[in-house]
């Protein structure tokens, strides 16, 4: 099993407060940022605006999808939502325990049966756990066993396009918004894993290829827009 060094370099900044070394992301752009880890550590004072909206859209019960180490489930179980923060990463949901998470679920996404919510909430890009243009119809097709009749998706993407432009790189074959990545701490390295940015083009597309009803709610200036989603009836 391979080391799970983003949740090692939460560890370290949960217990003291700073990180041994700088918690690296390998991009099949070239590129290789250093990641601030305060990020994932966030309170509602640094929530930015596109957050917000979607936090006050939320209804129902809750599943936070790649939940980090519950920045945002603390702050809807403070509101008095039922949420349950949904996290693959051992390491994370420990620290969530520790931060007062009340319902952590330690599974992937695709795997999670048997269950029904109202809103499925992927903030931060979450959505980009599908990883493919392919993976995002399988995840939406997913997506429809877990939500109740009124249910809901709500998440944030953006077009990165730009990406190709700034780095002067020759566009992919297959789909742009599609990335490999790769964590670095501390000297060792995780597994590679995609990560999917739709432009609102392609999210319509399949979106309606898929059969559902697709609401652009608010974009940034970043290229950042949000979505809330729900099976057409």
């Amino acid at each position: 099993m391979s080391r799970d060094v983003y949740g090692e370099a939460l560890f370290d900044f949960h217990t003291n407060g700073e990180l041994k070394k700088p918690l690296l992301l390998h991009s099949s752009y070239g590129d290789i940022e250093d990641m601030p880890i305060e990020v994932f550590y966030r309170d509602e004072e640094d929530f930015p605006e596109l957050e917000f909206i979607a936090l006050s859209l939320c209804d129902g019960k809750v599943l936070d999808v790649g939940a980090g180490v519950g920045s945002h489930a603390l702050y809807l179980q403070e509101k008095n939502f039922d949420v349950t923060a949904l996290e693959v990463s051992a390491t994370a949901c420990n620290i969530m325990r520790e931060r007062g998470v009340q319902h952590i679920l330690q599974e992937d996404f695709f795997r999670l049966k048997n269950q029904q919510f109202d809103t499925l909430l992927f903030l931060m890009n979450g959505i980009g756990l599908a990883g493919t243009t392919d993976g995002f119809r399988d995840l939406l097709q997913h997506s429809k066993s877990l939500l109740s009749e009124k249910g809901q998706l709500l998440f944030d993407s953006s077009d990165i396009s730009y990406l190709y432009e700034e780095y002067r790189i020759q566009r992919p074959v297959h789909y742009f918004g599609e990335i490999n990545y790769q964590y670095e701490y501390n000297g060792n390295k995780g597994e590679p894993f995609k990560w999917l940015y739709l432009d609102q083009k392609m999210l319509v597309e399949i979106a309606r290829a898929e059969n559902w009803v697709v609401q652009i709610l608010f974009e940034d200036d970043n290229d950042q827009y949000l979505v809330r989603m729900e099976p057409r009836k």
